[in-house]
């Protein structure tokens, strides 16, 4: 099953069809369909919220809740040259620990979902719906008249409102904007797959786990993130557990006194004693956020309030009392500052800790991996990455997929890595650059949705750029600086991941405006478009059933490949259909709601266009022959129910009869196939992105392109080629 597509079910329930229209409203109040966290906030209950905030233990934490293992060895890679100085490094771990995972991700971005979904294409497509920056459409009304509520349950304040739309029409204006917006999701996207791949590769090198664990690890994805989820949490309960009773014991054995480590002199002390070196060091010390873009990315997986529970009840606290307790270890043996966890265990307990250490290990690469599945799905949904299987692990939450074809790359490219660094220090330093540069790109996108779509108050505007933003800019001057020693492998893999997007979302984008150019108006009397007229059609014996694979000419005119059909051979079957499928955000459709109908063109030449929604789960139960049997039976028979409630004697009986009497003659099914070309006199680089990049993309998924609802029989299915010359 390909992009989420389903393979239909059972015919409908004996009713009246509902409209377009009142289909589509229904839709979207289904629940589940704005997200799991929709679900919260419809009243399902708290016991929900507890039961996924545990699962999300095993699923979004594991590489945050790491971090203590090698953090003080990474930053105080040159041993500790003053006393204070750990206690300076304490207090920007801990002022960092609060102002970025606490307050940023777990307060405010959170909160800047979109429909259930995290990750930085959720950001934009928020930022698209309330303002026209979008390069392939629109907001629409319903979006706007969101916009409004919002206003007006917010109380806004007319200085908001009114700067607001001055932001609002300099996007809208600007080209650059557009594209360098566009662009920017791109790289936020490609650089948190890069934090996947390297990930499991830091996480793999720190306690000397093997290869074979790390490709069990991936195996087990196939296992859905619920199952995952429920086995790793445990683990990471225990490992929390730990590291807050261990931190607690240190500090109350060692020097309680490092809780000074709170007033921030001692920062303005450390840089002023070590200078350069201080602010090199800040590489290590944000290694204490790394995983809270996970916390963003995963949150389709789970629910806003989950992930908000998890997060101050049990990480935040035990990661506070980890570091304070290796301070306090380190202020009476800095000696051991390159090994201070396993050296600041209890002798009796250390065994325990190290296997728990080792498990919690592996388990840190599920953050970025499920983060990257969900990536993945959106950068699809956007026409920013080709098609790939998309298979839901779950029937009550939508965001919990597994992409088996971008885990086996990820599983390639992370061995890759491991065998090719070989020691921590240099992912260490390729990992900062990577979770850095997310970390501003989103602040970048938060502040225009605090201005834009918010319309949050200028100063709370200016205070969180000032306290968070020039924390991340600090941060990110750092990691530059280790560029060479590993800096570059997360550019690297951002710029090939970038090159496919980009050059897979160009060229849909061509072919979007090709076909909304070249689509035959359904008012048309000439359904030819000139070739030929109705009249001179031969009509052939059958339904013809004509696929789409979703793009908008269906439902606004008739596609070129019909046209082009049309053009070359001049027949009809008695009946037409075009049927454009589509797979909602939700696990099920009602039967009776599943398709609506449209005349398309005058009534006697018996073309109509269909539009059938499916959920995700729809799929699971027929396949092959009962499948697309299933389909046409219920295609037919709502096909009936249409004409009855829209045509009146004897036109209703005529049509009736033929509709009748084209189904027991047989329905042949027609796919469009599209091979994209560079235009006439199209320079160099649209021809090399065209012509040679995007023809080898399409070769290489060309299997999972079109409509795959289900098996379609062979011997009643017709393959219409057209070349588009963008």
């Amino acid at each position: 099953m390909s992009g989420g597509e389903a393979i239909p079910d059972n015919p409908p329930a004996d009713r009246e069809p509902p409209s377009e229209l009142e289909s589509g409203r229904r839709l979207r109040r289904l629940p589940g369909h704005g997200g799991r966290h929709d679900l919260i906030k419809d009243g399902v209950g708290w016991g929900l919220t507890a039961r996924l905030a545990f699962q999300s233990l095993g699923v979004v934490y594991g590489d945050i809740g790491t971090s203590p293992m090698y953090l003080y060895a990474s930053t105080f890679s040159d041993g500790i040259k003053h006393d204070d100085d750990v206690l300076g490094v304490l207090s920007l771990i801990l002022y960092t620990l609060t102002l970025i995972p606490l307050v940023k991700y777990g307060f405010v971005v959170l909160r800047a979902t979109h429909n259930g979904e995290g990750g930085t294409f959720a950001l934009y497509s928020l930022i698209c719906k309330h303002a026209r920056v979008g390069l392939q459409g629109q907001p629409t009304i319903e979006d706007e008249e969101d916009e409004e509520d919002e206003d007006q349950k917010n109380e806004v304040s007319k200085d908001a409102r009114e700067m607001a739309s001055r932001l609002k029409s300099k996007l809208e204006d600007s080209q650059f904007a557009k594209y360098a917006l566009l662009v920017a999701s791109m790289f936020c996207a490609a650089m948190v797959i890069g934090d996947g791949v390297l990930t499991p590769c830091i996480s793999e090198t720190v306690v000397g786990i093997s290869i074979v664990i790390l490709i069990g690890l991936f195996a087990a994805q196939r296992l859905g993130t619920e199952r995952v989820g429920s086995c790793f949490a445990p683990v990471m309960c225990v490992w929390f557990a730990i590291n807050g009773g261990i931190g607690l014991y240190n500090l109350l054995k060692y020097d309680p006194s490092v809780v000074r480590a709170l007033d921030p002199r001692y920062i303005v002390r450390y840089f002023s004693r070590n200078g350069k070196e201080a602010w090199i060091s800040l590489g290590g010390v944000v290694l204490a956020t790394t995983g809270s873009e996970a916390m963003f990315a995963d949150v389709g997986h789970f629910s806003v309030r989950a992930v908000q529970l998890s997060m101050c009840v049990v990480v935040y606290p035990a990661l506070v009392l980890a570091y304070l307790g290796q301070v306090a270890f380190l202020t009476k043996n800095p000696h051991l500052v390159a090994d201070a966890f396993f050296k600041s265990i209890p002798g009796t307990l250390y065994w325990p800790v190290f296997v728990v250490a080792i498990l919690a290990s592996v388990i840190a690469s599920q953050a970025l991996i499920s983060g990257t599945f969900s990536i993945v799905q959106q950068s699809h949904s956007m026409g920013c990455f080709p098609p790939v299987t998309i298979v839901h692990t779950s029937s009550k939450s939508p965001g919990q997929i597994y992409v088996p074809e971008v885990n086996w790359l990820l599983m390639v490219a992370c061995v890759a890595v491991t065998v090719g660094f070989q020691t921590t220090a240099g992912i260490c330093n390729a990992y900062g650059m990577a979770v850095v540069m997310v970390m501003v790109i989103t602040t970048s996108f938060l502040v225009l949705i605090m201005v834009m779509i918010w319309k949050v108050n200028l100063l709370l505007v200016v205070s969180f750029v000032a306290t968070i933003g020039t924390t991340e800019l600090a941060y990110l001057t750092s990691v530059l600086y280790k560029f060479p020693q590993g800096g570059y492998l997360p550019l690297t893999f951002a710029g090939v991941l970038m090159l496919i997007m980009y050059t897979w979302s160009d060229v849909q984008r061509r072919r979007h405006h090709y076909e909304l150019h070249h689509r035959i108006s359904p008012d048309e009397d000439s359904i030819g478009a000139g070739a030929t007229t109705h009249q001179s059609l031969s009509r052939l014996p059958g339904i013809a059933v004509f696929h789409s694979d979703g793009d908008p000419a269906p439902l606004h005119g008739i596609p070129p490949v019909f046209k082009h059909y049309v053009a070359n051979i001049p027949a009809l079957h008695s009946v037409v259909v075009l049927v454009s499928i589509r797979t909602v955000h939700v696990a099920r459709v009602r039967v009776e709601e599943r398709m609506t109908f449209s005349r398309v063109g005058p009534p006697e030449m018996r073309m109509y266009r269909c539009v059938a929604r499916y959920g995700y789960e729809d799929g699971r139960r027929r396949s092959g022959e009962s499948g697309h049997v299933a389909f046409e039976e219920m295609l037919v028979k709502v096909l009936m129910e249409f004409v009855r409630a829209n045509a009146m004697g004897l036109e209703l009986v005529e049509e009736i009869e033929v509709i009748q009497r084209a189904w027991d003659d047989g329905v042949v099914h027609l796919i469009g196939e599209y091979e994209m070309i560079a235009g006439e006199g199209s320079g160099f680089w649209k021809r090399l992105l065209v012509d040679w990049g995007y023809s080898l993309l399409g070769k290489i998924v060309w299997r999972r392109s079109g409509p795959r609802v289900f098996d379609l029989p062979c011997s009643r299915t017709v393959r219409v080629g057209m070349t588009y010359q963008l």
